[in-house]
């Protein structure tokens, strides 16, 4: 494989220039990326024709989301033990994302050499912001070679045969949307089903909506199939470049456009960086609410706390069959992964230990694709604050299940997933108290009206007021309202909907108002105390997706 400066027949303006595993050239990072066309345009479907993007869609089979799939059905079968090991590669990624902190540890050359992607437009790199972590299902390495056998035998995913001949594609297996306020000292992410329908958004050629993980693989797809047609001569490295580019742009245009939040960065990694970082971080700790064993992946895992190691860890984040709620459960193991390894990396010393970060950063740099604008460093300075105790994780939630176009996908609803986004991202400050509390009101009957001073101390106590004595008085012809120390503006409001004034009393305790009503008194018109706020957005404890993976001692403790 060559790569070569664009200007010459059939080539581009923008070429690739090889030499070593990260070039910059015309300012953009030029990591050496593979074809990595997907089968069908990254569909889930049995491969029949390479490349050949899906068309009809029917939509069969609607099930209720409050009730779990069966453990290990209700899938496609395609790459299904190859895909999971992405999930463990983002969370791995993850961690050095939001242990930037390290970062500052080691040279600054090293950090300033992780990134370069110019798929999106940056966002600032210090305050709150919004970071996007995508794990990518390719079977190649960044430069469009197959994995070596071993790797795929480790990870289950195949042999290259079964590569060449289309197994795997570009989907992006795992999205995990983090923010991070202004101070950097807590975060709060939500994991992305890959399998929810959505409509895309950025996305190159005919196919505008599918499953959220297939907007990468489709984008990229046509994209190539466009270069290939304009610039037949292209280079693998720079068709892969410009392919994973537009993937990029795709796959974050969907999250925002289903999320409703703008996302200031990403980071991305494929599966080939994985046992360099597993290794690295020396396995992790977990903790399993139940005995799992499953032949498929591997897991084989007693209750309770436990260290695996890496290709023990990898089996960790596999398994789906099995399990009560499949791959949401596996994406709450996912979760718990990045809980575990942050509270690893904080409790061990990796981050004072130099020979290890520098091995992290050297694994970053040749695995790791984030957007050029994202200054790790002015990043760092902001997260050095963040423990697994302030890193709280949700799985957005799912409304049911459905088969379009033979393929099992989750039925969501976008307006609901806005809110729940918008009010854990940016929630709504608490309303201050009333700088005066309205006051204890007593309301005494003194005219014909049987029941009247009872009905007007609900509607007042609706208004808002404490309600006080509720009885009666001697007979009197006129109402008159008479109030004690600290009530005036509550008894100027009240005088107004009987049309009388207030007046100030000794005989009235502090605080209170008195009503007393007269022969002719009627029921007022008592407007109910204002219900402007918009009601809170609940985030869903129950059904398939579950609550929040929450950490005792830094290892949360999952399916």
């Amino acid at each position: 494989m060559t790569g070569s400066r664009g200007g010459g027949p059939g080539q581009p303006p923008l070429g690739r220039q090889r030499g070593t595993e990260m070039t910059r050239q015309a300012g953009i990072r030029t990591t050496t990326h593979g074809t990595g066309i997907p089968s069908q345009a990254g569909t889930r479907t049995t491969r029949h024709d390479a490349g050949t993007p899906r068309q009809a869609r029917t939509r069969t089979a609607v099930r209720d989301a409050g009730l779990p799939r069966r453990a290990g059905t209700g899938r496609t079968a395609r790459g299904a033990a190859g895909r999971t090991a992405w999930y463990a590669l983002t969370c791995l990624l993850a961690a050095l994302v939001l242990l930037a902190s390290g970062l500052a540890h080691v040279v600054v050359g090293d950090v300033s050499s992780i990134g370069g992607s110019h798929a999106i437009a940056s966002g600032p790199s210090t305050g709150a912001q919004n970071i996007l972590l995508m794990g990518l299902e390719s079977r190649r390495d960044w430069d469009g070679n197959i994995l070596p056998a071993s790797i795929l035998a480790q990870l289950h995913a195949g042999n290259a045969r079964a590569v060449a001949d289309g197994v795997g594609g570009n989907d992006t297996n795992t999205l995990i949307l983090i923010h991070i306020p202004a101070g950097g000292k807590k975060a709060v992410g939500f994991s992305i089903p890959r399998d929810d329908w959505v409509n895309f958004a950025g996305t190159v050629g005919p196919e505008q909506e599918g499953k959220i993980d297939q907007a990468y693989g489709v984008s990229m797809y046509y994209e190539q199939e466009k270069l290939r047609a304009r610039y037949p001569n292209m280079s693998q490295d720079q068709l892969a470049f410009l392919g994973n580019e537009a993937g990029r742009t795709a796959a974050v245009a969907t999250v925002e456009r289903l999320t409703g939040v703008h996302i200031d960065h990403f980071a991305e990694v494929n599966l080939d960086g994985f046992y360099e970082l597993a290794k690295i971080f020396g396995g992790v700790e977990v903790c399993l609410k139940h005995a799992v064993y499953d032949v498929n992946s591997g897991a084989d895992f007693h209750a309770g706390y436990q260290h695996l190691d890496a290709a023990q860890a990898l089996a960790f984040v596999r398994q789906r069959d099995g399990l009560p709620n499949g791959d949401l459960d596996r994406t709450h193991r996912q979760q718990a992964f990045l809980d575990s390894i942050l509270h690893q990396v904080r409790s061990e010393g990796i981050l004072s230990d130099l020979t290890k970060m520098q091995a992290l950063l050297s694994a970053a740099k040749q695995y790791v694709i984030t957007d050029a604008g994202w200054n790790l460093l002015d990043f760092a300075e902001q997260m050095h604050d963040l423990t697994s105790a302030n890193l709280v994780f949700h799985t957005l939630p799912i409304r049911g299940y459905a088969t379009i176009d033979d393929q099992d996908a989750n039925l969501v609803s976008p307006a609901y997933i806005k809110a729940i986004v918008q009010a854990t991202f940016y929630p709504k400050p608490t309303p201050p108290r009333p700088r005066h509390p309205k006051a204890t009101v007593d309301v005494l009957n003194g005219g014909y009206t049987t029941g009247l001073a009872a009905r007007i101390s609900a509607a007042l106590t609706t208004a808002g007021y404490r309600a006080g004595t509720v009885g009666n008085t001697s007979l009197r012809t006129s109402t008159a309202i008479r109030y004690g120390t600290g009530a005036s503006a509550s008894a100027s409001r009240l005088a107004a909907l009987f049309g009388v004034t207030a007046v100030a009393s000794a005989s009235v305790a502090a605080g209170h108002v008195e009503i007393l009503l007269g022969t002719g008194a009627t029921m007022p018109n008592i407007p109910a105390a204002s219900t402007s706020q918009t009601p809170a957005v609940t985030i869903p404890t129950t059904g398939p997706q579950g609550g929040a993976v929450t950490a005792k001692d830094g290892i949360p403790c999952v399916n």
